[in-house]
């Protein structure tokens, strides 16, 4: 079987993809991975063929001022330039004749490719709350591009979920409001059967203290503003331990000196931290707020954009959480909601209920049969 994974964004579009094609991959099958340009190289690093589709426009991260939140941001529209990821896509498959492709769900450029190339497809979901990227926000690029592939019209949009849509969220986080469809499997979060092959060596045994983590994901953190000083301030002398991570691209250095209890890092393997903590501060993107629940840890949300208010939202439905104002929260609330959590068992209790979940679901590896499936079933038709 030959399997071609597809991302239209950055990390958090890849990682819930790559369990499954490794799990591909270990069982003897063909993988290959579409991404954006800039991405090419970091897939490419992780031993996969990658290849390009789609521009970089808007994509690639760069520092921008941290505004208000908005809830309506640039994704909302319908997806970024999905027509490009098509054209590109087309003679990708042409050339590479995969059996079939498996898109992250704000693809929707790579799922009309599929169909007009009628080649079956699989979604991963990388929207945990599930509530930012619903029908409404993709239906007038889906019927738009359906008609210009001369694919008959699509009013249920059907072609989201016609096949499988593979979920590694436990099934609680979704919003109530968007449930997953009947096509859909969950599968075990990711962190959870990571294996890290080398603890950094910074990483010791617990001190005793509480450990808590601050980060904003891989492109938010040039976006963030002085976020990352006025949480480093809330927290630093609290009597906590703090690792932050920032990513590559930010300067550490624009941080200043820091404590002996606080730790700036570009990157640590959140398998090897998470386990851990006792509080994640973060911009609630969904990979770092799933990673946390899946290890019950309780969380302090920070929205910046994109899906981060919605999986915010469900932190606090769900009781796991506190979430701030990202552009107006001063150090001291920071460092009041972070006190909270770290003093309220009942947020801990919420996250062990949702860890539970997370770790009865079956894992990643799991799916390739499902995928097989849906190849053979499509060659028999």
């Amino acid at each position: 079987m030959r399997l071609l994974f597809t991302f239209v964004g950055n990390l958090g579009h890849l990682d819930p993809l790559l369990p499954i094609a490794r799990a591909a991959r270990a069982g003897g099958h063909a993988v290959a991975f579409c991404g954006r340009p800039w991405m090419v190289p970091r897939v490419e690093a992780l031993g996969f063929a990658c290849f390009p589709a789609g521009g970089d426009a808007g994509l690639v991260p760069r520092q921008v001022p941290l505004g208000p939140l908005e809830r309506d941001p640039e994704m909302r529209w319908g997806v970024r330039k999905p027509r490009e990821r098509l054209t590109d896509l087309l003679p990708v498959i042409d050339r590479w004749h995969p059996d079939a492709i498996v898109w992250e769900e704000t693809d929707i450029g790579a799922a009309v490719a599929a169909e007009r190339a009628r080649v079956v497809h699989a979604s991963v979901i990388v929207t945990a709350a599930g509530t930012f990227f619903g029908p409404e926000v993709v239906r007038s690029a889906v019927e738009e591009l359906r008609a210009e592939q001369g694919l008959p019209p699509d009013p249920e949009l059907a072609m989201l979920r016609r096949h499988l849509v593979l979920a590694p969220v436990p099934p609680s986080f979704r919003d109530p409001a968007a449930p997953l469809p009947g096509t859909a499997f969950p599968i075990r979060p990711a962190v959870l059967d990571e294996q890290v092959e080398q603890m950094p060596a910074w990483m010791g045994e617990p001190s005793g203290r509480p450990l808590v983590y601050l980060t904003l994901g891989s492109v938010f953190p040039l976006e963030s503003g002085d976020l990352f000083a006025r949480a480093i301030a809330g927290i630093r002398d609290l009597p906590v331990d703090l690792v932050v991570t920032v990513g590559a691209e930010f300067d550490r250095a624009t941080l200043g000196p820091q404590p002996a209890n606080v730790r700036v890092e570009p990157w640590v393997p959140q398998a090897a931290l998470l386990p851990r903590c006792d509080v994640v501060v973060s911009h609630g993107g969904s990979g770092t707020v799933v990673g946390a629940l899946a290890c019950g840890v309780p969380l302090v949300v920070l929205p910046i954009g994109a899906d981060q208010p919605h999986n915010g939202d469900r932190c606090e439905a769900l009781g796991v959480g506190r979430v701030l104002d990202s552009f107006a929260a001063t150090p001291h609330e920071i460092g009041d909601a972070v006190s909270t959590v770290l003093a309220r068992p009942d947020f801990r209790a919420a996250a062990g209920t949702i860890a539970r979940e997370a770790r009865s679901l079956p894992p990643a590896a799991s799916a390739v049969p499902l995928l097989e499936g849906v190849v053979t079933r499509s060659a028999e038709r």
